[in-house]
């Protein structure tokens, strides 16, 4: 009864983005629903950025194992990756009126950059839609008490995400995105409540979490902790920010002003909503800690999902699944739609001279469809945690693509030569630390922003562009 509940209202996602198709007329709608978008939706688009399946289950089940030092990146890193962008980097790049952040790279610099940084930022996508169709397997997998492998899972997952997204691009996302966040915030919170209620109230849930030392957040005062918790850190907020599905949320709004707070207020919603999941997880070790122990040597991401089946009302049940779905559905679509918009605008798109609006929106529905491909095939043979998918995701960006973005749009001195150094050093930087295994005191993908930033210097100070970025554009 309940997997069949679940189903319904998978229809009614779907019969939702499908409707979003309806107003989908040319490219520039698919990508970035005609940048017609109100404060409500951007904001509950940007919340839905990052509160997907690792915030419900990866997150809740680190945060069982390590506290709050084990969720640096997410999602302290996650919030600050939001602020700096609707704050910093919102305004500039609303302005441009740009179709993907590939595009910056083209009229800001050159093809070749452009082509380069869409790649790297089409890789990073890899793992982080992985992990959401991940969790959609494991979803089924639980619901249908095994009946449904969770291989299974992930294939009906990915294939329900994949149907009203090639269709209606953000337009769909949008829709259900809205639809999925009240959803959320009334079924985690009903859901919470209840558990609370079970393990003897809210005070005595935090009270046992702080004798815990749960709650520790920063690291120990010797410089290889620090080094080590500002590198972590730095990874997610600094490399999610050269990401399409930020941009796309951002571009999409109605206004700059919606552009710039809707983003801001949308990345500080995130930070104090993510606590809900992890209050619901510490309230399982108070009611099961038997299943609790046993789940963390096994699969901790099933510690949740075992919590609501063994120990709550059908009707809650029905309540967390719901709201569970929702959370992984917002996230996977509008991750999926990122990196298929920009291979299609920035990486075929230049090897495809003179393709007509038409085309570009049926090769960008194609690509859709062979990535969500690729991803389901990634998430299948991983045995990597949905929190570890997540975190790697950002490495490249951060070592390759974060630099070029921020000097291109503040520095007038930034040159083409500069851009180019700047992801020679820092990929190459990073790659090399990664296959060698060298990681301590600080992270590869660290250092490889900071050999970023060198190249950019360097490039920049040797061969300076010859007109401005203004004339340029």
């Amino acid at each position: 009864m309940l997997l069949w509940l679940v189903i319904a209202y998978l229809a009614v996602s779907i019969a939702i983005g499908l409707y979003g198709a309806s107003k989908v007329h040319n490219a520039k709608d698919y990508v970035t629903a005609g940048r017609n978008l109100p404060f409500v939706i951007v904001l509950a688009m940007v919340f839905a950025t990052w509160f997907g399946a690792e915030t419900v289950l990866g997150i809740s089940a680190t945060f069982l194992k390590e506290g709050f030092s084990g969720l640096i990146s997410d999602p302290l890193g996650a919030s600050i990756c939001l602020v700096l962008f609707g704050l910093i980097f919102a305004r500039p790049l609303y302005r441009m009126n740009l179709l993907t952040l590939g595009d910056f790279f083209r009229i800001r610099y050159n093809r070749q950059t452009e082509l380069l940084l869409s790649i790297c930022i089409v890789v990073s996508y890899l793992g982080w839609v992985s992990a959401q169709i991940t969790a959609l397997g494991l979803v089924f997998n639980v619901l249908s008490g095994d009946a449904i492998t969770m291989t299974q899972g992930m294939l009906i997952g990915a294939g329900v995400v994949v149907l009203y997204t090639i269709f209606g691009g953000l337009w769909s996302v949008a829709l259900t995105t809205f639809v999925q966040m009240i959803v959320i915030i009334i079924g985690l919170l009903l859901v919470t409540n209840y558990a609370a209620d079970q393990a003897g109230g809210v005070s005595n849930v935090i009270a046992k979490a702080a004798a815990e030392g749960k709650f520790e957040f920063l690291p120990k005062l010797q410089w290889l902790d620090m080094i080590a918790w500002i590198a972590t850190l730095c990874t997610m907020a600094l490399g999610s920010i050269p990401q399409q599905d930020v941009f796309q949320r951002v571009n999409s709004a109605k206004t700059e002003a919606i552009a710039i707070w809707a983003t801001t207020i949308g990345g500080i919603t995130y930070f104090f909503f993510a606590a809900v999941p992890l209050f619901l997880a510490y309230t399982a070790n108070i009611i099961d800690p038997e299943m609790v122990a046993n789940l963390l040597h096994t699969d901790a991401q099933l510690i949740l999902p075992t919590l609501i089946m063994e120990h709550m009302p059908f009707y809650m049940q029905v309540i967390f699944f719901g709201a569970l779905i929702s959370v992984i559905m917002s996230t996977a679509s509008g991750t999926l739609l990122a990196p298929s918009i920009t291979f299609t605008e920035n990486i075929l798109k230049g090897f495809v001279p003179h393709m007509s609006d038409r085309t570009l929106l049926l090769a960008t529905r194609v690509t859709v469809l062979v990535f969500s491909a690729l991803v389901t095939l990634y998430a299948i043979a991983t045995e990597a945690s949905i929190h570890t998918m997540v975190e790697n995701a950002y490495r490249i960006t951060l070592a390759g693509a974060f630099v070029p973005l921020t000097a291109g749009l503040f520095w007038k001195r930034a040159s083409n030569l500069g851009a180019a150094l700047a992801i020679l050093f820092g990929l190459s930087t990073w790659i090399i630390l990664e296959v060698t295994g060298i990681d301590e005191p600080v992270q590869p993908q660290v250092v490889g922003a900071v050999a970023s930033l060198c190249g950019m210097l360097l490039g920049s100070y040797l061969s300076p562009n010859r007109h401005r970025p203004s004339d340029s554009h």
